[in-house]
């Protein structure tokens, strides 16, 4: 549809960077809630305890919920996963309220600190692989 308008090249180098962006941003919104998180081990938790360790939120904003498409409510998404997530925001001050009666943490973070966990697990990751690679 729109080769005809801007040619096959221009067409390709357009479809391609949105696909980059489009990938690149679907990484760090997902990776965002998950890293790093203390996961390592099966501690024998109950279903409920293991999604809130598993996972965390991002404090809620209206960018943040733009930028995220809502999926800044982890928590929610992994505790109710066929619920639309424009609803997550409903939920979150329920399941925050039923952590603090049972004694659950229920973690958020800023989106800079999100994406800075993101960083240093990478780093993280990057110095084990060069470890192995060097001495391995």
């Amino acid at each position: 549809m729109y080769v005809p308008l801007m040619g096959f090249s221009n067409f390709m180098v357009y479809y391609w960077m949105s696909r980059y962006l489009e990938s690149t941003w679907f990484i760090w919104v997902s990776q965002m809630n998950h890293i790093p998180m203390n996961i390592d081990y099966d501690k024998n938790k109950d279903w409920v305890s293991t999604q809130l360790h598993a996972t965390c939120n991002v404090n809620q904003s209206l960018f943040n919920d733009w930028f995220t498409g809502h999926l800044n409510f982890q928590i929610e998404h992994h505790l109710f996963p066929t619920m639309p997530r424009h609803n997550y925001w409903k939920a979150a001050p329920l399941v925050k309220a039923l952590c603090d009666k049972h004694g659950i943490e229920y973690k958020s973070k800023t989106l800079l600190g999100a994406f800075v966990d993101i960083l240093h697990s990478l780093k993280e990751s990057g110095e084990h692989w060069l470890e192995a690679y060097l001495h391995g």
